[in-house]
């Protein structure tokens, strides 16, 4: 309902579309049009943000958006008042043209980074503008994130900094369930290596501390296209391909130094398969919060369990392991 609405206040906005068709026969039937468009486009859209995290940051505006507020974006962009003359100009609704141009407008990014203190929070960009925080700390990262993003030419990108409401139980719980997915269907991952100076050499990324921390497994595993950028927002080893992922060099320094292999680094999938050695990636790694070692591998081996924290990491190792027993009768992995 909240999405009919706007599309409605959007046709009023595009009264001066309607003027400017040219033929009187074609502007007698916009309105007939418009609703074969709101009819396909409204659930595309739904279609197209079901795997998408619930908060981007708009790269254009600098400000945090909830689901509303992207649609609403669109709603006033020159890709939907495109969608609008097309329907009206060219005859029948051609769908592949509308996903198209609704994936390319929600494409987002993703950041993988270690959290250093007093990382900016939600309610510290809550009806800011990112841009406009003084530029001390981690605020410069998160400013310096949006912009590579952006200048990319991705409009969303996404924070586990502030993107997250943490105090709140229920998008808490969401988030860690649903991160493995957002990250797998991002466009980009960003991964930031703070620790890395300009123009290291082959062999610095195995020994960032991006490498020893528990989340970065799933971080880097779920995303189909990564890029690795050095502390001061260069690219890793200079290495301007599209993709890391495609770097044979890159892949093979992360092989040697997370031992796992170049096969699951590429082209990871999810499940309880080969469980002991999935646990293993992880047993070295260390979180901030002592059950994250157990959720932080909730996406890696597609499920989806409550998060308790304070609940202390044998109990949610516990309960993991259980429900990878319980559905794959691998008892090899209680001995990892």
């Amino acid at each position: 309902m909240i999405l009919t609405h706007r599309y409605k206040v959007s046709l009023n906005r595009a009264s001066t579309l309607q003027r400017s068709i040219p033929s009187p026969e074609l502007r007698q039937h916009y309105p007939s049009r418009i609703e074969l468009l709101e009819g396909a486009v409204r659930p595309a859209i739904q279609a197209q943000l079901e795997n998408a995290p619930l908060r981007l940051i708009n790269t254009s505006t600098g400000r945090l958006c909830n689901r509303d507020a992207q649609i609403n974006a669109f709603m006033e962009n020159t890709e939907y008042k495109e969608l609008l003359y097309s329907s009206v100009m060219h005859g029948p609704l051609q769908m592949n043209h509308i996903q198209e141009a609704l994936a390319y407008y929600f494409s987002w990014v993703m950041l993988s980074h270690r959290w250093e203190t007093k990382e900016p929070l939600l309610h510290d960009v809550h009806d800011k503008v990112i841009y406009d925080l003084d530029p001390v700390g981690t605020v410069v990262k998160l400013q310096k994130f949006c912009k590579v993003a952006r200048n990319a030419g991705y409009r969303w990108a996404w924070s586990d900094t502030c993107c997250i409401d943490q105090n709140n139980s229920v998008d808490l719980q969401e988030s860690v369930n649903s991160m493995f997915v957002w990250y797998h269907y991002s466009a980009l991952t960003i991964i930031y290596l703070s620790d890395l100076p300009p123009s290291s050499k082959s062999g610095a990324l195995a020994n960032s501390i991006w490498n020893t921390r528990g989340w970065t497994v799933q971080e880097f595993l779920a995303p189909t296209n990564v890029l690795f950028y050095q502390a001061n927002w260069t690219l890793y080893l200079d290495d301007r391909s599209r993709n890391h992922k495609e770097s044979v060099s890159i892949m093979q320094e992360l092989e040697d130094a997370t031992g796992i292999n170049a096969g699951a680094l590429v082209a990871f999938r999810p499940g309880m398969g080969s469980a002991r050695e999935k646990l293993r990636w992880a047993s070295p790694r260390v979180t901030t919060l002592q059950e994250d070692i157990a959720y932080s591998l909730f996406g890696i081996f597609g499920v989806h369990l409550p998060v308790i924290y304070g609940e202390k990491r044998h109990n949610a190792l516990g309960r993991l392991l259980q429900e990878i027993i319980a559905h794959s009768g691998d008892i090899s992995a209680l001995d990892w």
